[in-house]
């Protein structure tokens, strides 16, 4: 039986961006929302106390937070993929993460719905 990963999450975290495929989401920006899952061992944390043996929440949400605010991207599938590959190079520890970025005001003509988006899971091997 297959344990299952211990997991930091942040969620709902709200920034304003301007990525879009569409000049006026570049021009206007937008406000996007990013939800992360860190799979990462908690043991240590969990024994000592200690900040240092975890991975940082402080952390986490300043990365996407750079990423998202930063240079603009056309697919938020290339915003998403910075975003797990850069918390996956700042910590060794992380063994996975798992980005989920949406776009609440997606410019689809006519539509009604919640939000737009995507989630994507990178581990080590997404590094080599």
């Amino acid at each position: 039986m297959a344990i299952e990963p211990d997991v930091i999450f942040l969620e709902r975290m709200q920034f304003f961006g301007y990525h879009g495929f569409h000049a006026e989401e570049q021009r206007l920006g937008q406000r996007f929302e990013v939800d992360l899952a860190v799979e990462t061992s908690t043991k240590s944390a969990g024994l000592t106390d200690e900040l240092i043996d975890t991975v940082s929440y402080s952390r986490l949400y300043a990365i996407a937070q750079e990423i998202v605010e930063g240079e603009p991207k056309r697919l938020i599938e290339a915003v998403a993929e910075e975003i797990a590959l850069a918390i996956l190079r700042e910590d060794p520890r992380v063994e996975a993460a798992t980005v989920t970025l949406r776009k609440p005001n997606a410019p689809i003509k006519g539509a009604i719905f919640g939000s737009a988006g995507v989630k994507i899971r990178r581990d080590r091997q997404a590094l080599s």
